[in-house]
């Protein structure tokens, strides 16, 4: 208790009420001052956070100071969730539970930033620069042909995949008729149709589309030697499942082809999925790895990312083989998992968790040590920014695939719906919080630090943010 009414007093003496004063602590919220406060945080975000529409992940209380992944200037926004797309899909959840025309206008112009930062590859790096000097550096796509050199598409990290969903959805509820953000989509979606390689992988990084000539169809093997020391090879081109990279791919594909009914897009998920196929390796250790090389085999991508068989990616792996089963009917995505649950579920560690990666051939778990980054088998010293050892999902995911076994093909992928919101004691408590939580401009202060643009001591953070433009917004939707 004390440490909230020391964050208050703290932020009250930058000079900002922290609690409206018509909300009495006893009182509920009403249908008035909810509107009232989603307004008021929008406006704020709309008018003072914003640069041109984007968005970053964190900005000091008094948005002198902020960041994405990364320190960042008062031009950029950030693509990266929980930045730029992150925050107009709030917006447009907004506007579907309300219907308020406000919060579409909001994500319209969250769309168009992201249409600002869509390179001429097709996709959108981490960031998007509104400086005219640092915005020549990049060949965004409405600029023309420029002098930029900076044209390389990452599917790292959700960036280019988040901007993409967010853009088809905003395409889909302003009925296709906004020209720019469609002509936005249909190129990205073109882009990596072209981007996709001939066994169905996409790279983590693209600038161009492959040759087909030099990519041969082949299915995931182990090499017989591997070195022990890092390469420093260029791995963006690799066939890369690391950061969930293909499956964000396969969930846009799929999206396409429901909001546009083209059967092109479904087609490419498909072969992305027959892609997973290939890239199972053999007994006795049947599962993935986070990157291949062109020849199928796992490789090195950073300097603490070996080839191995992974443990961490490969469950996500698994539930993409039950999503495109559940998209398709077709049981031969359901085929390699028995394989891989008992080979993952003989190789946990004895706590019960996972290692990240576990030696080829030997099977053992492979560590680096802190500082220096050699290859060790030794958990005792590894560095901290980096999960070595991971959580098993492994029971959830067998629990997954036994149901999907016994379900009715016609019943695997039924329409999807809008949720429906319901008032309860709940919602009102956590609408009542949220409102008690803004300050008088209609931010949301919370304490902590920024991580890298410098230290303070509260901050404004978009997923709070979202997530409290959501609560209001199901308030209202819940009390029509």
């Amino acid at each position: 208790m004390c440490c909230r009414v020391a964050l208050y007093v703290a932020i009250c003496g930058c000079g900002f009420l922290c609690r409206p004063a018509s909300l009495e602590a006893a009182d509920e919220p009403t249908r008035g001052e909810v509107s009232a406060a989603l307004r008021k945080a929008v406006g704020f975000f709309r008018g003072k956070v914003s640069i041109n529409g984007g968005y970053l992940w964190r900005y000091s209380a008094d948005l002198s100071i902020r960041e994405g992944e990364g320190k960042a200037g008062a031009e950029t926004a950030w693509v990266q969730p929980p930045g730029t797309p992150t925050v107009g899909e709030a917006y447009l959840r907004a506007y579907r539970l309300t219907g308020d025309d406000y919060y579409l206008d909001a994500a319209r112009e969250t769309a168009l930033a992201l249409v600002a930062g869509q390179l001429r590859s097709g996709g959108w790096d981490y960031r998007i620069e509104f400086n005219p000097r640092q915005r020549s550096r990049y060949a965004y796509r409405i600029d023309g042909k420029t002098n930029g050199s900076r044209n390389v598409t990452t599917l790292d990290d959700n960036t280019t995949q988040s901007a993409l969903r967010y853009l088809m959805r905003f395409d889909q509820a302003t009925q296709f008729k906004n020209a720019k953000v469609h002509a936005a989509v249909e190129f990205a979606l073109s882009s990596l149709l072209e981007a996709q390689y001939p066994n169905g992988a996409w790279p983590q990084r693209f600038s161009e589309s492959p040759n087909p000539k030099e990519f041969p169809v082949l299915k995931a093997s182990f090499q017989k030697t591997w070195s022990r020391k890092y390469e420093k090879k260029d791995y963006r081109g690799h066939y890369t499942f690391n950061d969930n990279g293909i499956a964000d791919v396969i969930d846009v594909m799929f999206l396409a082809r429901d909001i546009y009914g083209e059967k092109k897009y479904g087609a490419a998920a498909e072969k992305a999925g027959d892609f997973i196929l290939l890239a199972q390796l053999p007994e006795p250790q049947p599962g993935w790895a986070q990157q291949y090389d062109h020849d199928m085999h796992p490789a090195w991508a950073r300097r603490f990312e070996p080839p191995a068989v992974t443990g961490g990616e490969s469950q996500g792996i698994m539930r993409t083989l039950m999503t495109l089963y559940r998209q398709t009917g077709k049981q031969k995505y359901l085929e390699p998992i028995p394989r891989a649950l008992a080979y993952y579920k003989r190789s946990a560690l004895p706590d019960g968790r996972l290692a990240r990666f576990y030696e080829i051939k030997t099977n053992r778990p492979l560590y680096f040590v802190k500082d220096t980054y050699e290859l060790t088998y030794s958990s005792e010293n590894m560095p901290t920014h980096y999960g070595f050892i991971v959580g098993s999902r492994l029971d959830s995911i067998e629990r997954e695939y036994k149901k999907l076994l016994k379900t009715d093909p016609a019943k695997l992928n039924p329409p999807s719906k809008q949720p429906v919101y319901r008032m309860s004691a709940g919602l009102a408590a956590r609408a009542k919080s949220v409102i008690e939580a803004m300050d008088s401009r209609g931010a949301w202060v919370e304490a902590g630090s920024l991580k890298y643009a410098g230290k303070t001591e509260t901050m404004i953070d978009s997923r709070t943010f979202t997530k409290n433009v959501d609560v209001l917004a199901q308030f209202l939707a819940a009390s029509k």
